[in-house]
């Protein structure tokens, strides 16, 4: 399959790590230019491009970036992707430690719904939760006791098939956590983030969120709830 990566850091260079392991065609791209990626590119056989051009032919595309940097993402993005491209949200609204306040993420819209209307196309929310490191340390055969499993949401089933099929083959149980206005069920500050649980600790974790953000995951001064 051709996958394309915006974004290198921890996310994004360990899922650029295992999809080429695993036989995918990865192109990556990261906001300082592909020059700088020779060592993850050198090391994995990824194809390191620039941003404006990371989509072109992909059936993929995973965003790994911090929220903030969402809307700065070059206009027609997805332009040269593969018709029905599957775009993947791995991101995470951190006000206070980094992204500043987003004023309809704080007034309930959740946080990939937000990067859906930023990018102008459906995205599914996954790997927002997981450590990095587990990525790769964690990955066990299908039916091993000590597999962990990942959430999932999006709005189209098909979607979220593929999503679910590459989580799968990564080494993890997918869970379909709903639409992605369910997907606040997994933002930060709920009991599924950071989890290393099997598939039905993630559907009791899931069920047992509240719809209202610590004052942790808020920007300073506000309380807003997310919506059921």
């Amino acid at each position: 399959m051709k996958i394309a990566i915006i974004g290198a850091g921890n996310i994004g260079g360990n899922l650029t790590r295992r999809l080429t392991h695993l036989g995918h065609e990865v192109r990556v791209a990261n906001s300082r230019g592909p020059e700088t990626l020779e060592e993850l590119t050198t090391s994995t056989g990824a194809v390191g491009v620039d941003v404006a051009h990371v989509a072109d032919g992909a059936e993929v595309v995973v965003v790994a970036v911090p929220e903030k940097v969402v809307p700065h993402l070059p206009d027609g993005l997805l332009a040269g992707a593969q018709p029905g491209v599957v775009v993947v949200d791995t991101g995470n609204y951190y006000p206070q430690q980094r992204d500043g306040r987003i004023a309809e993420i704080e007034e309930g819209v959740t946080e990939s719904r937000w990067v859906a209307q930023q990018i102008g196309h459906p995205v599914v929310k996954a790997f927002n939760g997981i450590y990095a490191a587990n990525i790769i340390d964690r990955a066990r055969p299908e039916g091993d006791l000590e597999r962990m499993a990942l959430p999932v949401a999006g709005d189209d089933a098909r979607a979220k098939d593929v999503v679910m099929a590459l989580i799968n083959e990564l080494g993890f149980d997918a869970v379909d956590a709903g639409t992605l206005d369910d997907s606040w069920r997994q933002q930060p500050g709920t009991p599924v983030y950071g989890a290393t649980t099997d598939a039905n600790g993630v559907r009791l974790a899931l069920a047992a969120a509240h719809h209202v953000r610590t004052e942790e995951w808020r920007a300073q001064g506000t309380a807003r709830v997310s919506p059921a």
